[in-house]
């Protein structure tokens, strides 16, 4: 489910959403650590938490990054790269990775972690180049060259998905 288009550089991959928490200070380790302990406390009262673990596309463009649920494609979250402070993987969970922007229309700051099984630290390269770019008002080699690995990775494993699912399509027709 990654696609690329020449005109904003836009990437999507589907990962895993855990969740989405206000947090104190706009960046730093600390408080992605800080935001994955909060959504492992079950809160009844918390929407963020009550949405969490639902697989999302997550794209990326120099634009922003935007959160769509996976089967509806309905948008969760935008956040322009210009809100975005940190990008990380949380060192403790080599598969887990989040972002911090502030707030649009208030002055606070929110965490939004994922999970992927192989794309975490791609994922967390794209988004830094992509501020990068965005910040300089051109596209960054580097990323595009992410972009571009990432693409080929995600391909692999389409295919042998697709093959996987067709041999089952075969079995189930013998």
């Amino acid at each position: 489910m990654s696609d690329t288009s020449e005109d904003d550089n836009e990437i999507s991959f589907r990962v895993k959403f855990l969740g989405r928490v206000e947090v104190v200070r706009p960046d730093g380790l600390q408080v992605l650590d800080e935001a994955a302990q909060c959504l492992k406390t079950p809160d009844k009262y918390s929407p963020e938490k009550a949405a969490k673990k639902s697989k999302v596309h997550l794209f990326v463009s120099l634009s922003g990054i935007d959160i769509l649920e996976n089967k509806s494609k309905f948008l969760l979250y935008t956040c322009p790269l210009s809100t975005v402070s940190f990008c990380a993987v949380l060192p403790s969970s080599p598969k887990v990775f989040g972002f911090v922007a502030r707030h649009p229309a208030a002055d606070m700051y929110h965490c939004y972690l994922f999970q992927s099984k192989t794309f975490s630290h791609v994922l967390v390269s794209v988004i830094g180049d992509a501020f990068r770019a965005s910040k300089k008002g051109e596209n960054v080699r580097g990323g595009r060259d992410l972009i571009v690995e990432a693409l080929r990775h995600k391909s692999k494993m389409l295919q042998r998905e697709n093959s996987e699912l067709k041999r089952k399509l075969a079995g189930q027709t013998n």
